[in-house]
């Protein structure tokens, strides 16, 4: 090895070394208290925090949350991006009214942040949120986070815009904001500014390796079905058919009457790739006059029905750990982020998310772990896809 690799090996070393991951968490029921506890305990460790990422449940006014956020930062330029959500989780298990703050910083990251209306354009508005990738150009190791909100048949098209600008070589990640039940809306966190109908890109450039880990552990049962006919934020057809009748058929259902929110969860449809599994599609059967399904499908789609069990849902976890921490090679991890879908919360049950945020725990060991439960995930390591469903998604800082 020569001198000059020496050095740069060693700084390197060093700059891993000198990188910080710190959460900070609140469970206070005032919104600008949560907000100041978690971002001071986040930030009490270090000085060079370059970025804090903030999950914050619905309960709570995120303008609030913001404020008191704000007050710690004292005026300091730190990017603050975060969102609401239906559920928060970190290495003490999955909670409900709390606020997790995760603050990255140190020698070897750099940080840039954008936030697009999504409105007018969907796949513009991803492709310009996605620009801010080009501000880490330099970094050997990037991922693209993505916060969105709004309805679920625009952020395909978001990711598509992404993608456009990101490319093949820099992967998606993240999640659309959520709310609990009857408990406040889902929006998204700039700064001070508090946004709806929008997307955030936030790039992440690193001189360590970055992974991405994507599972659901659904399966398909019984034979492929063609999307014929679909409307936005609905499938209309299913084989020529009425979607609801021919799904309420499958799952064998009275053909009369809606299928409850409680079966669907355990029978989302499945949309075959060519590597890896299937894309899960959540479907609502809201008996529809028209006989449609509320779900996002691409007409023209093959799509299966799918079915798992608890222990099948759960196993994906430790499937997706394991992708996004190979992906780090020889690295230990600093960080472990989780978009976990709310439909996985629901089926899993509070037992069973115990369980799941459990095997996160375990696969982060000493790594600083936090996330969220979304309402839909984004992740994009292969191929132009990446909006996903009743899925997990994990990333990995080393």
């Amino acid at each position: 090895m020569t001198l000059a690799m020496e050095r740069a090996e060693a700084g390197l070393e060093r700059a891993r070394r000198c990188r910080s991951a710190v959460v900070g968490r609140s469970a206070h029921t005032d919104a600008a208290s949560a907000g100041r506890e978690a971002a001071s305990a986040a930030l009490a460790a270090h000085d060079d925090v370059g970025l804090l990422l903030v999950f914050a449940s619905s309960d709570f006014s995120l303008d609030a949350v913001a404020a008191g956020i704000a007050s710690v930062i004292d005026g300091a330029n730190i990017p603050v991006i975060g969102c609401t959500t239906a559920g928060e989780l970190d290495a003490d298990g999955p909670a409900q009214g709390t606020v997790q703050v995760l603050a990255l910083g140190g020698e070897g990251f750099s940080f840039s942040a954008t936030a697009v209306s999504s409105e007018a354009d969907p796949r513009d508005a991803g492709a310009r949120a996605a620009a801010c990738v080009g501000d880490v150009a330099d970094a050997p190791h990037r991922v693209l986070l993505l916060l969105s909100d709004g309805p679920n048949e625009i952020q395909p098209e978001i990711v598509r815009g992404a993608y456009s600008v990101a490319g093949a070589g820099v992967p998606l990640v993240g999640g659309l904001g959520g709310h609990r039940a009857s408990r406040g809306r889902a929006a998204l966190l700039y700064g001070n500014a508090v946004l709806d109908a929008s997307v955030i890109g936030v790039a992440i450039g690193s001189d360590a390796p970055i992974g991405v880990g994507v599972r659901h552990g659904w399966r398909p049962s019984g034979e492929p079905m063609l999307v014929t006919r679909v409307a936005p934020g609905r499938i209309v057809e299913l084989d020529g058919r009425p979607a609801a009748e021919v799904y309420r058929e499958r799952i064998g259902a009275d053909p009369a009457l809606p299928v409850p929110t409680e079966t669907t969860l355990t029978h989302p449809l499945g949309m075959q790739r060519r590597v890896g599994e299937a894309h899960a599609r959540w479907v609502d059967d809201d008996g529809a006059a028209d006989g449609s399904l509320a779900g996002v499908v691409p007409a023209g789609a093959l799509v299966w029905l799918m079915e798992s069990d608890a222990d099948g849902v759960t196993a994906a976890t430790d499937a997706a750990c394991r992708e996004a921490l190979d992906a780090l090679g020889d690295d230990a991890p600093l960080a472990l982020v989780a978009f976990d879908c709310n439909a996985r919360l629901l089926f899993l049950g509070e037992d069973g998310a115990r369980g799941e945020v459990a095997r996160l725990a375990q696969h982060a060991g000493s790594a600083a772990l936090t996330g969220l439960y979304t309402f839909g995930e984004i992740a994009r390591t292969r191929g132009t896809a990446g909006f996903h469903q009743q899925t997990l998604v994990v990333l990995a800082l080393a």
